[in-house]
């Protein structure tokens, strides 16, 4: 099984990498420190990736969720893995959305994150026990949940963002914008821009 790790930390893709080739059925092609390096290997069809073990954030323009989604978009690509330390519906949403098979955090026992590799490979679902209870409580409240364009404002207005930066960051008018923010507020049960950051920090909807 060929895999690829794409981690802007060195040490994590060091320790990756010698963890990984422990196990006897496991060939680690490659190693990148960026989104847009992982998406160009993965598209060579001479290394005959199986599967990438993708970070979310990275230090360069690309996140982890886009690059998932280049490498998904082909036909015949590799498995994405993410493997990553947020646990925020933000990212697990923008990860599974774009096509990612998996979703482990870097705290999952080595066993966990081998077997993870494997079913990955296979084209199943691996989700963290963490990750699939969240889905499943987001399943079982749909009405209550925020959707992926309302998680995706709020963490902009988490960011600093004000209606009109955020109308240009995702393309959309401020009448939307604000539109978004009123249905996030009643989900929330507040009533202003800061309380709805809060409570969806602590619900763990979005990272700070």
């Amino acid at each position: 099984m060929r895999l690829l790790l794409a981690d802007d930390h060195p040490v994590v893709r060091a320790g990756l990498r010698a963890l990984l080739e422990t196990e006897p059925d496991f060939e680690v092609v490659a190693d990148v420190p960026t989104a847009e390096q992982a998406v160009d290997l993965a598209a060579q069809p001479g290394l005959g990736i199986d599967v990438v073990l993708m970070d979310l954030q990275f230090g360069g323009r690309m996140l982890g969720s886009q690059a998932t989604a280049a490498i998904t978009a082909r036909d015949g690509g590799p498995r994405v893995l993410v493997l990553t330390t947020y646990d925020t519906d933000a990212d697990i949403l923008a990860a599974i959305e774009a096509g990612a098979t998996g979703y482990l955090l870097k705290d999952a026992p080595p066993e966990e994150l081998a077997a993870a590799v494997r079913t990955a490979a296979a084209g199943k679902s691996a989700l963290a026990p963490t990750i699939a209870l969240r889905l499943m409580d987001r399943l079982r409240s749909p009405a209550a949940a925020l959707s992926r364009r309302e998680t995706e404002v709020l963490q902009l207005v988490a960011d600093g963002l004000s209606n009109a930066q955020i109308s240009k960051h995702l393309f959309l008018s401020q009448a939307t914008v604000k539109s978004h923010l009123v249905h996030i507020y009643a989900k929330l049960g507040v009533d202003s821009r800061t309380s709805a950051v809060a409570a969806a920090t602590a619900r763990g909807l979005i990272r700070r």
